[in-house]
């Protein structure tokens, strides 16, 4: 397949290449920090940023995306389900 963007740089603001079907842990870091996260269920997204701080965001719609820099999402305090990290 060709690309016509594939001598361009890749920004922050440029579409997601990658996409991985996230399972929240509390011990364990994703494989690559996430451009953004897609939540398919509706509920709470407990996550770390790229920056070391964890913060939970509350009542997050299911269907829609987030612009978040993460490194894990944590399984205990998260309950929206079917989340896909975009990279």
């Amino acid at each position: 397949m060709q690309d016509t963007f594939s001598s361009h740089s890749v920004g922050l603001t440029a579409p997601a290449t990658h996409g991985e079907t996230i399972a929240p842990n509390d011990n364990t870091n994703l494989v690559r920090a996430t451009r953004a996260l897609y939540v398919g269920q509706t509920g709470n997204v407990r996550v770390r940023t790229l920056a070391g701080q964890d913060v939970t965001f509350a009542n997050l719609q299911g269907g829609a995306l987030y612009p978040l820099r993460v490194q894990r999402i944590f399984a205990t305090g998260t309950t929206a389900s079917d989340i896909i990290g975009l990279s």
